[in-house]
């Protein structure tokens, strides 16, 4: 009777086990579709401190922990200049960085210098008129993940299928979604 229990209590806890490793994936994005649409940005004029990076995107995760290792508080951001189906990953080029403000108000000049001093540079972005938008969610680490796998290829089926020019993706983090313009 015990040898039946214990086998029971181990059945039980690995079946709760998975259940919850399945509800974390579907609370990161694992079941969530991604909402693509053209219309108008949704930031405007902004003014970025940013590094280049040359190379595969998924050396990148440095060059974001460096940025908000400097001011966590604000938003990351990142220009990806290539497509990585088209272009070498050696040869793939991108900015990643932070925003520094947004819309009509400028950025503080100790930020401009604080982000300066780490070798960041700093450049203003006017606001696009018409952007192609992707909208998933951002809840946990999984969804950077997850995102990179769908985000992209969603948008790239929405651009080629309306025919639209080949853009750079700027991919920016908002509490509860990631935005793709």
């Amino acid at each position: 009777m015990s040898d039946l229990l214990l086998l029971g209590l181990i059945g039980g806890l690995t079946l709760l086990l998975l259940l919850t490793l399945l509800a974390f994936a579907g609370y990161s994005g694992l079941l969530a579709g991604v909402a693509v649409s053209a219309g108008s940005p949704p930031i405007r004029n902004v003014t970025v401190a940013y590094k280049f990076h040359m190379g595969p995107y998924g050396e990148t995760g440095r060059l974001f922990t460096e940025s908000c290792s400097i001011s966590p508080k604000l938003r990351s951001i990142a220009v990806y200049y290539d497509n990585p189906h088209m272009v070498p990953p050696d040869k793939c080029r991108c900015a990643v960085g932070s925003i520094l403000s947004e819309g009509e108000e400028s950025p503080s000049p100790e930020l401009i210098d604080l982000y300066q001093k780490f070798g960041f540079k700093v450049f203003s972005f006017p606001a696009p008129s018409h952007v192609v938008t992707a909208t998933f969610p951002y809840t946990t680490i999984l969804s950077i993940w997850l995102a990179t796998r769908r985000v992209h290829p969603a948008l790239d089926t929405y651009i080629k299928a309306r025919k639209l020019p080949d853009p750079f993706h700027v991919p920016t983090g908002t509490a509860g979604r990631l935005l793709c313009a």
